[in-house]
């Protein structure tokens, strides 16, 4: 049975990654390179379909791919992806989970809160989202990823 303690590090993993790439964004083959290893780490892919849907995407909202995934994070001239521009290498200083529940099976997990998005500046974004992970090989994996900007009304 998943527990919230492997989440929890599952979450952690995730956001240190993410911080990692935008670190990394001045060296773009070392860049490229630890997105790949990440997305590898970090997502189901080799599960064959994977459900992501990125925070920062109108035109191609959906993505099933390692690639369309990979351009989502750090873009660049091969980006699969014509709108993407890098959203991990913006870069994030820090991201914080804040879980609202989880359903943990005995392979399966889902998450579902808000994550907070941290930029040098100290400005912080506030991101809607629902993980589902996958125990392979005793490591959780996203097979499923949802993140939206809160629904704001308009205010005419």
């Amino acid at each position: 049975m998943i527990n919230k303690d492997q989440v929890l590090d599952a979450q952690s993993k995730w956001a240190e990654g993410v911080v990692k790439i935008g670190l990394l964004k001045d060296n773009r083959q070392e860049c490229e390179s630890f997105a790949n290893d990440f997305l590898d780490e970090r997502y189901a892919f080799e599960l064959g379909l994977l459900l992501f849907k990125p925070t920062k995407c109108e035109e191609e909202q959906f993505r099933t791919t390692k690639s369309q995934a990979l351009s989502y994070f750090i873009a660049g001239q091969d980006r699969d992806c014509h709108e993407d521009k890098g959203f991990a290498l913006e870069p994030w200083s820090n991201i914080r989970f804040e879980n609202l529940s989880f359903i943990l099976e005995e392979d399966r997990a889902i998450a579902m809160g808000n994550y907070f998005f941290t930029n040098l500046k100290g400005d912080e974004v506030k991101v809607e989202y629902t993980f589902g992970y996958k125990l392979i090989d005793g490591s959780l994996k996203i097979d499923l990823h949802h993140s939206s900007l809160p629904f704001k009304t308009s205010s005419s």
